[in-house]
């Protein structure tokens, strides 16, 4: 994948969630809410604050959707990631 993020903005991946609770029940896909915690893939030259590998909480309806070689990801503006998980 060849994406450079323009301005202060951050390309990010859902990161996967388990599909069954702790009791071992099942959760369809269409009833599970989307993950705010993310990971970054690619960096704006402008972004101090994360670099790519960073996984990253934002806004629940934060981001614009994009779809780059079959995968679905993000685009994120910095001011909507709200931390960093460490």
């Amino acid at each position: 994948m060849n994406f450079k993020p323009l301005g202060d903005r951050v390309l990010v991946e859902r990161v996967e969630e388990t599909n069954t609770t702790a009791s071992g029940i099942i959760i369809p896909d269409n009833a599970k809410e989307k993950p705010s915690e993310v990971k970054v893939i690619a960096v704006s030259s402008e972004v101090e604050d994360v670099k790519v590998g960073d996984k990253v909480v934002f806004g629940k309806y934060s981001g614009t959707e994009l779809v780059l070689e079959g995968k679905d990801y993000l685009i994120l503006d910095t001011s909507d990631i709200l931390g960093i998980v460490a």
